[in-house]
């Protein structure tokens, strides 16, 4: 199922990046870019929800549509990080601990997967609290101005990004507890 509907979707994402970041890059006052930047995010992001939800749906579930989708995610977040901190609206630390954090449990996961204990670490709470704040800082930073004339976004998606952070590597912590007992048994 490489061509359903919501496995295009997925596909999306990823060729949304170049989109966002060359964005960046056009001749335009740096609020425009900002907005443009913003939006595209949004709307590249809330396929991540709906192409989840049509593939139930429409019972177009694929193996690969499963593996497509938190790659896409990934790429797309990853990005956007490292736009922001081009920018220097999001400190090098605090990408580097949700990349790192990304690329680490992405590896768990798989090797879980291949010694058959990929249940252990499936997603938690934590991890989908963690993707919700990060899904709203990085727009937030993105705008980088006065939303409604009263919200400061740069500011608001400071804050969300660390609490992000503090997030990511409190459900790193989570994943690894819940792989310990496997990887000891197998370390024996």
């Amino acid at each position: 199922m490489f061509w359903t509907l919501p496995t295009l979707m997925t596909w999306t994402r990823i060729v949304a990046i170049p989109l966002i970041v060359g964005v960046f890059y056009l001749p335009l006052a740096e609020p425009v870019r900002n907005l443009i930047a913003t939006v595209m995010f949004i709307v590249f992001a809330a396929t991540d929800w709906l192409d989840g939800f049509l593939a139930r749906k429409l019972n177009q579930t694929s193996a690969f549509g499963a593996f497509l989708d938190p790659v896409a995610d990934k790429f797309l977040v990853c990005a956007s990080l490292l736009v922001l901190v081009h920018l220097n609206r999001c400190d090098v630390f605090v990408a580097l601990i949700i990349i790192g954090r990304e690329i680490a449990i992405s590896a768990l996961r798989e090797w879980m997967a291949t010694i058959g204990a990929g249940k252990s670490v499936a997603v938690h709470m934590i991890g989908k609290l963690k993707t919700t704040v990060q899904m709203v800082a990085i727009p937030f930073l993105l705008y980088n101005g006065l939303l409604f004339g009263v919200i400061d976004t740069g500011y608001w998606g400071l804050w969300l990004i660390w609490a992000s952070a503090v997030l990511t590597v409190w459900s790193m912590v989570y994943y690894l507890q819940k792989a310990i007992p496997e990887i000891r048994a197998r370390a024996r």
